[in-house]
């Protein structure tokens, strides 16, 4: 294998040099600031002609200045003569548009991984994408990695063995699926209808096995935290005893994190995909063992 160098972008320093140094790659830091227009002004500081580079950069919020850095960085890289350009793109801003719920909407993922593609950027590397069947259809690879194993290894290790995994929605079930073989507890599914044009999640209250036990809740993004909140309060009615909502992508808008807390939830728990004060696992390795393939 080639040896690759790792560019953390200014969203996702920490996350950069941490796959860097599992990986004993070099690292070219990034030289970012804000024009008082609000532009933003990228430069590599270090050579990267002739090497295969890693660009890691998460689009969480803010998202559209995140991705204008992502942008900006893949291109200064392609003019700089890398050999290639991997984007590392943990959580992935505009994927959850990926289809056309009414006439004229924009493919929006679409969109992003075209203008990546013009800035020379051979691989796409994420986590946890909102669809990643759709992801095969784009115009260059985009691989989608899992983090739900990690995140079920963490409760585990916090003694949290033979739990409940549930997870939000029919189609989110792979998901419980994958915590519950790690936990070696059973699992199941919370039953949500999503309203194609206002994006309002509500959840049908089907009774649950959950009485006495604990119960982890996963899923792939915590947003507005509207519908965690209220699977958390569903569980807890029917007798749950530890409540715990795990996520990959923490965006945590507002106040949201307070207000599932609470809701009756014992703890949050997510990956550092997006850096928070939850952010409790990392999916370095996750993704070193991705790059070394």
């Amino acid at each position: 294998m080639r040896v690759m160098i790792v560019v953390p972008g200014p969203a996702s320093v920490e996350l950069g040099k941490e796959i860097a140094n599992q990986m004993g790659a070099q690292v070219i830091p990034v030289e970012f600031k804000r024009f008082p227009d609000g532009e933003s002004y990228i430069r590599l500081d270090g050579s990267v002609t002739g090497e295969d580079a890693v660009i890691v950069q998460t689009t969480g919020p803010p998202q559209n200045e995140n991705l204008v850095q992502l942008l900006l960085t893949a291109d200064a890289a392609k003019d700089m003569g890398t050999r290639s350009i991997t984007v590392v793109v943990p959580y992935f801003a505009y994927a959850r548009q990926d289809s056309r719920f009414r006439p004229g909407e924009a493919l929006s993922v679409k969109t992003i991984v075209t203008m990546l593609k013009t800035c020379g950027v051979n691989r796409i590397i994420t986590v946890n994408s909102h669809n990643p069947a759709m992801l095969k259809a784009l115009p260059i690879p985009v691989e989608d990695l899992s983090a739900i194993t990690l995140l079920a290894r963490y409760f585990k290790k916090k003694g949290f063995d033979k739990s409940y995994s549930l997870s939000m929605g029919k189609k989110g079930l792979p998901t419980a699926v994958e915590a519950s073989q790690v936990l070696e507890g059973k699992h199941g599914f919370i039953p949500t209808q999503r309203d194609r044009i206002t994006g309002n999640v509500t959840i049908e209250k089907k009774p649950l096995p959950v009485k006495d036990r604990d119960i982890i809740i996963f899923d792939d993004i915590i947003s507005s935290g509207g519908t965690m909140m209220k699977a958390v309060v569903w569980v807890k009615e029917q007798g749950a005893k530890r409540v715990y909502a795990a996520c990959v992508h923490a965006l945590l808008i507002g106040d949201s994190k307070e207000r599932i807390l609470k809701s009756g939830a014992d703890g949050i728990v997510a990956t550092n995909t997006i850096p928070s004060s939850v952010s409790a696992v990392s999916v370095a390795p996750l993704i070193v063992e991705a790059l070394r393939k």
